[in-house]
């Protein structure tokens, strides 16, 4: 196996230490095999005055849950039997001395870090490496590792970079990557609603990193205020330009509309700023800690620290370490007399033992969180040890294991990281849990919101809209808009909070709707008024013309019936019957069957009926005129039935004219939206209603002005001859309807106009049925002395001595 980015060189790199023979680690133990830790027991900064001489209390504990873990092992009989741990303890200050602990633990023997090409049977002082906890430490220590195949095991740096397995082949951790926190994070957010946050970010790989993934992945927040808190890059005092800079982002918190304020940062730098926070008179806000400080104990102590509000925070799941706390107790108690002698970097432990042994009540209030990634990262190498060894129940095969060779086996069982759980928590109440379905379970009555009611705080740019209120954004951010209702015909679709959709056309909504309903269906009904009269009038025209073509086949060869056409009065009678029979089809929901019939049947019948009346006008004309004038034009006319070829003639038009008719207007019911009730449609036979009817009527029109021409014309005619008064009876009611019928379509849509168009045929089909062939049964029944061929003989002699 070869190093990764190894250099073809043979240099020795000596370390330079305070005496050759004096031990460099702070912490020591001898074993078979060592391990390297290294720990941030104190920090050189000045920058966080709540640190006691510059202590680190948490650290202490970590380093007691390594010393615990390794003794627990040595003590075990099933877990590298016959084989002892040992390790070597570095404080690296935090961020100040982390390379050169790192470099002793890569020395061998004799103090050298030797570089090659090839690091497979390299033996540097330690197999592997764990910690140190600060996510910027981590990474540079990794590529220092990574170079010598030393595998390097972080308990807490959530960093997002050790999953590279390119980059950090032997990197690895026991806790849950950043993405994980930035997810659980984002459950907290969606469990209470708040979409308008303010998020500060520590100036450093870990903030900026946080902030990243927390951008990607909360598409549904909006940031009010983004804000970076400096970080000191030395281990000097805070300059006062970065205390000014604290106070900038203070004030601007402060004026933030946003309730609710995310801080990605590690825990140096926060004692500042939360003690500059308290002195503006930051109040009754909601602030969300990342794992790197929820749990930090230093900060519970600042004085007025519950006046910024509520904190919430993420941090890792806590584990009980059985019997680590009675190690705790018993470990301090001699702490100060091993830590006497040491000649570390800082010089100071001794005073941060003492320290830390005074806030033992405040490292237990902690919980065990941190100190159990420690532990687990101890059992981890040793079970990798266990396995390398060939270790069974009775014992192991102590041998030469190099530090890839633990990787390669850490790499298998462990491929990037141990994954844990997520705690919420709320400093004061205790933790949240996540079940598997990512829902928060925890007791909102339990936390101490700051608010009237200690009702939930509410953070958003603008309050949600309500049922069938659009979006219309007021600023960049997607959070702060105006809410618009939704007009009548629109509807809001949840997909899309921001444009109001149109209905589709046979549906129709109200103001302010999230859906569409099906528009409310209007048709003449049968029950309806004015239906059940035109139905009555249609059956009694049904049921007269009936009668009347009884009678008129009864008295077929009487003067009274041969004078009203004879047999081509069965003709009308017959169209009459179906018209009237057609009547129906008006009402109820119209097809496409009953709309063919409004558009045929009845323009046919009646078309059949006004040209016979014009032909039999027509034909006593010339009987008592043409006759004498133009004897031989008669004489064709009556050998060939001329009557017969007129009706047949205007048929063949008519059906010609109504087949295209319907070709160009499909007998297809459509929807018509009535503009003053939209909610409503009405179903109407075919789009150009208009257009349909005057290209039906057309022909009708011009055979009723033929018609009346004609009757005017014999209005001298005698009188059993004379017809002049019936059809200008019958025409006037077809000119009264049509006329009716276009000044409704003017005016009016949709059932009005139906309701005209079946009154002009009933009344049309009664005009003609009642008013022409009305009068000739009353003479057949009441004035029989006048339906006798002397009686018309004598008219007919009459006439011709008066024109005489």
């Amino acid at each position: 196996m070869r190093s990764t980015g190894g250099i073809a060189m043979c240099v020795s790199v000596l370390l330079t230490m305070a005496g050759s023979q004096t031990q460099y680690s702070d912490f020591h133990l001898a074993g078979d095999y060592l391990l390297g830790g290294l720990f941030s027991l104190h920090t050189e900064t000045k920058s966080s005055p709540h640190l006691r001489n510059g202590c680190r209390w948490a650290s202490y504990s970590h380093l007691r849950a390594m010393r615990f873990a390794v003794e627990q092992i040595n003590n075990s009989s099933t877990l590298l039997p016959g084989v002892s741990l040992g390790y070597e303890m570095v404080d690296v200050c935090y961020l100040t001395n982390f390379i050169h602990p790192i470099l002793y633990f890569l020395a061998n023997k004799h103090s050298v870090v030797q570089l090659h090409n090839n690091y497979t049977h390299y033996q540097p002082r330690v197999l592997a490496v764990i910690g140190p906890d600060s996510s910027q430490a981590v990474v540079i220590a990794a590529q220092v590792l990574s170079l010598f195949l030393v595998p390097q095991i972080s308990y807490t740096a959530t960093t997002n970079e050790l999953s590279d397995r390119k980059r950090f082949p032997t990197a690895f951790q026991t806790i849950s990557s950043m993405e994980q926190q930035i997810v659980a994070m984002q459950l907290l957010l969606k469990e209470f609603r708040w979409n308008w946050i303010n998020i500060l970010y520590s100036d450093d790989d870990y903030g900026r990193q946080n902030l990243k993934l927390l951008r990607a992945r909360a598409t549904e927040i909006c940031v009010a205020l983004q804000e970076v808190i400096p970080v000191p890059q030395s281990s000097q005092m805070l300059s006062l330009e970065l205390q000014g800079k604290i106070k900038s982002v203070v004030r601007k918190v402060i004026h933030s509309t946003a309730k609710v304020v995310i801080v990605l940062s590690l825990e140096l730098i926060l004692p500042f700023f939360f003690q500059e926070a308290v002195r503006q008179n930051v109040t009754d806000l909601v602030w969300i800690a990342t794992e790197a400080w929820a749990t930090e104990p230093a900060l519970y102590n600042i004085t007025d620290l519950w006046r910024l509000g509520t904190i919430l925070g993420v941090a890792v799941k806590e584990f009980s370490i059985p019997g680590l706390d009675d190690f705790r107790v018993s470990l301090a108690e001699g702490a100060n007399e091993q830590a006497s002698d040491q000649t570390t970097c800082n010089q100071e432990c001794d005073q941060c033992l003492r320290a830390a042994q005074d806030a033992e009540h405040s490292m237990r209030a902690q919980g065990e969180r941190t100190d159990f990634s420690v532990y687990s990262s101890v059992y981890i190498v040793a079970h990798a040890l266990h396995r390398l060894l060939g270790c069974n129940t009775t014992g192991c095969h102590k041998r030469m294991v190099y530090p890839w060779q633990v990787g390669h086996m850490l790499a298998l069982r462990n491929p990037s990281h141990v994954l844990r759980a997520w705690d919420y928590m709320a400093w004061g109440i205790g933790r949240m849990l996540v079940d598997r379905n990512k829902k928060l379970l925890f007791t909102i009555q339990n936390i101490s919101w700051h608010t009237p009611n200690n009702t939930v705080p509410i953070s958003v740019c603008s309050q949600q809209c309500e049922y069938g209120q659009r979006r219309k954004p007021v600023t960049v951010s997607s959070c702060c808009f105006e809410c618009i209702d939704c007009e009548e015909g629109t509807f809001l679709n949840n997909n899309d909070l921001y444009n109001c959709q149109p209905c589709p056309a046979d549906q129709w909504s109200n103001a302010r709707s999230q859906k569409c309903y099906p528009r409310l269906l209007k048709y003449l009904e049968w029950q309806e008024g004015i239906a059940v009269v035109l139905l009555l009038f249609s059956v009694l025209g049904l049921v007269a013309t009936v009668v009347i073509s009884v009678i008129f086949a009864i008295h077929l060869h009487t003067p009274v019936v041969k004078s009203a056409g004879g047999r081509m009065c069965f003709l009308m009678l017959a169209s009459l019957i179906i018209g009237f029979i057609n009547v129906p089809v008006y009402m109820g929901i119209p097809t496409e069957f009953k709309c063919m019939c409004r558009q045929i049947v009845y323009t046919l019948c009646f078309t059949v009926c006004i040209s016979c009346l014009t032909v039999r006008s027509f034909q006593i004309i010339s009987i008592f005129k043409m006759a004498a004038r133009l004897p031989k034009a008669y004489s064709y006319w009556m050998k060939y039935n001329g009557q017969y070829i007129f009706i047949t003639v205007i048929l063949a038009l008519k059906v010609t004219i109504v087949v295209t008719n319907v070709i160009i207007h499909p007998s297809i019911p459509v929807p018509l939206v009535l503009e003053d009730d939209p909610s409503t449609v009405e179903l109407q036979c075919n789009k150009s209603f208009k257009l349909s009817l005057l290209m039906n009527n057309s022909l009708d029109t011009f055979l009723s002005i033929l018609c009346f021409y004609f009757s005017y014309i014999g209005k001298e005619l005698p009188k059993n001859y004379n017809e002049a008064k019936y059809i200008t009876l019958c025409m006037t009611c077809y000119a009264v309807s049509e006329i009716a019928i276009f000044l409704a379509m003017s005016v009016y849509r949709g059932m009005l106009v139906t309701i005209c168009d079946v009154i002009g045929v009933v009344i049309n089909l009664l005009g003609i049925s009642i008013g022409y062939f009305g009068p000739k049964c009353y003479l057949i029944f009441f004035h029989p002395e006048r339906n006798t061929a002397a009686y018309f003989q004598s008219v007919i002699q009459s006439y011709t001595m008066r024109q005489d």
